[in-house]
């Protein structure tokens, strides 16, 4: 999931971290009005469990990998999809920088692609679900898996954009590998909601009443 540099053309880099630095400003204002006494122990536990989960990789080929993401539950947990893009920024940074996981070039897509898209997608995700099933927990396991997935898909267009491997295999490999690696993503997604849930009920928003602007 993570591109490396040099798999993105400098020109395509740019675009993508010209879009991402927008979302990156939007998170930060969501992190000033939202960033509580109380949210902040729990921003730092959902950084260090998505950077935890996002160690694990799965090597997928043409150079790229599968791991899980983490982004629906931050933007579930907190309520916003500005929340995923605070918290993924700051673990696509650390790893980026201190421990070379993806490029410094390729931040900026990686940034988008799982901060940005997969917390949107997780979000909107959540809330589109939540009224089928009026409950939380199926409303998360289809979240994760959905934001999962969506971005594996995205970054199999983007890798081909820029020449780096045929879209078809692309779609095929990141679609197939991430389908399966979603299930486990949406598993721990709805296995967190529940422990949060159970444990400090007053965290988590009812879907249908959270507001979305940064």
């Amino acid at each position: 999931m993570h591109i490396p540099d040099a798999f993105i053309p400098l020109p395509q880099a740019a675009v993508y971290w010209g879009i991402a630095l927008i979302f990156i400003a939007l998170s930060l204002r969501w992190a000033r009005k939202e960033m509580t006494e109380d949210k902040i122990p729990l921003v730092a536990v959902l950084a260090a469990g998505i950077f935890a989960i996002q160690a694990v990789n799965i090597p997928i080929p043409w150079g790229t990998s599968g791991h899980m993401m983490g982004a629906a539950l931050a933007a579930i947990v907190l309520g916003s999809p500005f929340a995923a893009v605070f918290i993924l920024t700051l673990v696509l940074i650390v790893q980026g920088v201190l421990f070379g996981d993806g490029g410094l070039t390729t931040m900026g897509v990686n940034i988008l692609n799982m901060g940005v898209i997969g917390g949107f997608v997780g979000f909107y995700g959540y809330k589109a679900a939540y009224p089928l099933f009026r409950n939380i927990y199926p409303a998360a396991f289809i979240a994760g898996w959905l934001s999962l997935f969506v971005v594996a898909l995205v970054t199999a267009v983007e890798m081909a954009l820029a020449g780096t491997f045929p879209l078809e295999l692309g779609l095929l490999s990141m679609g197939l590998y991430h389908g399966v690696i979603g299930i486990i993503e949406g598993s721990i997604t709805a296995a967190a909601v529940y422990l949060i849930h159970t444990a400090r009920p007053d965290i988590m928003i009812e879907p249908s009443k959270v507001a979305v602007a940064p």
